[in-house]
């Protein structure tokens, strides 16, 4: 086994977490579980496939993950980020190990993976496209402090992009789909709400991210409330082919593209008007 430690974070997961927890059994020296109050199975099946467990109060993804990167005596070289409804396929658990050699002592301290996203049993190829930093060395990684849209940071050196994919295939249906995306679309609006009020956190030192961000609040943001959800299912939809996933392509399209922006926009026009927004308590 490599040196190098699986941080998963979980709540009812219990349809997810075993086939997780296989997928990097094989790649990692730990595997750690930061729960944050399971009622099912998930922490039975977790110590039964060789995670330890520990749990934490969730407030929202960036700072569970961060505690569990402070709080869980994590000793290995490198951690892995990993959500339970995500899997590593072999050829990724060894593309991983042979980089983790080739890097161990120069300045590449992390790895950005794209995900094959799989939605109501189909992989969805087109659309947007899905890369995240998911691999890094212990002490230098970190995941920035924001409600939504929180990347992993290097504090120093750089990273490296593997061409294997990772799965992201959750087992749950609609309905944790559409509750899912509406707390997320709560802390979609608290950051916006944050940037739009100048308590937007400092820009990160990383090319990528910073440009990103810019076409979010400097393009997406400008554009009317309500008008821009519509415009923005129609760039994922047709112009970056969408419509060629089929029926399942289309459903999450109109969800996740169209239905989750429109109600970013619902929660922000709420919050001027005089409301506050929900207690951060987990989904």
């Amino acid at each position: 086994m490599a040196d190098i430690t699986a941080i998963i974070l979980t709540r009812n997961e219990e349809l997810n977490i075993e086939r997780c927890l296989q997928s990097v059994k094989g790649l990692c020296r730990r595997m750690v579980v930061v729960d944050s109050g399971s009622t099912d199975r998930t922490l039975e099946l977790a110590k039964a496939n060789g995670a330890e467990v520990y749990f934490h109060e969730f407030e929202y993804y960036a700072r569970q993950f961060n505690w569990g990167l402070d709080n869980c005596d994590i000793d290995t070289k490198w951690v892995i980020r990993i959500d339970a409804d995500e899997q590593f396929p072999p050829a990724l658990c060894a593309e991983i190990e042979r980089n983790m050699a080739a890097h161990d002592a120069d300045d590449v301290n992390g790895m950005t993976l794209e995900a094959t996203y799989f939605f109501m049993g189909r992989a969805l190829t087109h659309g947007s496209k899905k890369r995240k930093l998911m691999v890094f060395k212990n002490g230098i990684g970190r995941i920035e402090d924001r409600r939504r849209d929180a990347h992993t940071i290097l504090s120093r050196g750089q990273s490296i992009s593997l061409k294997e994919n990772f799965l992201h295939y959750d087992f749950k249906d609609l309905d944790n789909f559409i509750g899912r995306y509406n707390w997320y679309a709560t802390r979609e609006a608290m950051d916006y709400m944050d940037w739009k009020n100048g308590r937007a956190d400092a820009s990160v030192d990383d090319p990528e991210i910073e440009r990103k961000r810019k076409k979010k609040y400097g393009v997406y943001y400008r554009f009317p409330k309500f008008l821009r959800a519509f415009l923005w299912f129609h760039v994922n939809y047709f112009f970056r082919g969408g419509f060629l996933d089929g029926k399942e392509g289309f459903i999450y399209h109109v969800l996740s593209s169209f239905w989750y922006r429109f109600v970013v926009d619902a929660k922000i026009y709420e919050y001027e008007h005089g409301k506050a927004f929900e207690e951060l308590k987990a989904y």
